[in-house]
């Protein structure tokens, strides 16, 4: 097994805690949960509603993505966190399955919590693996 590659990319939103935007080993990279902050301005507030929220946090995740010069396509499985679970879940699911072709979905892990960093509606965090060369 190779050493971890402990990624961190100036386009990205801003740390919210200490971590790395993703950590990758032998082709598998995990993707910390993104929030629905500004990358270019983290005082901003968070965008109003669910939607507009995992947009947000998608968009964030892409970022990441394209630091290490994958797409979406490369990701294998998500998890997203929801504060308002029988509120939002539809409606997030509307936004988030938007990303990705019909057949081509991620597995998912859908977790309703009691609350997220800066009061925000959804997380999401991402496996990804590289193709092999």
């Amino acid at each position: 097994m190779s050493d971890p590659i402990y990624h961190n990319f100036s386009t990205a939103p801003t740390h919210v805690a200490p971590f790395s935007h993703a950590v990758e080993s032998d082709g598998w990279i995990k993707l910390t949960g993104q929030m629905p902050t500004d990358p270019d301005n983290d005082a901003a507030p968070l965008p109003v509603g669910v939607e507009a929220q995992t947009r947000r946090v998608m968009d964030n995740l892409i970022i990441v993505l394209d630091g290490l010069g994958l797409g979406l396509e490369h990701v294998l499985s998500c998890r997203v966190y929801i504060t308002e679970f029988k509120r939002d879940y539809d409606a997030m699911n509307t936004t988030y399955k938007s990303y990705f072709p019909a057949h081509r979905l991620p597995a998912r892990t859908c977790i309703g919590v009691t609350g997220l960093a800066r009061d925000a509606l959804v997380e999401i965090d991402m496996v990804a693996r590289r193709p092999d060369p």
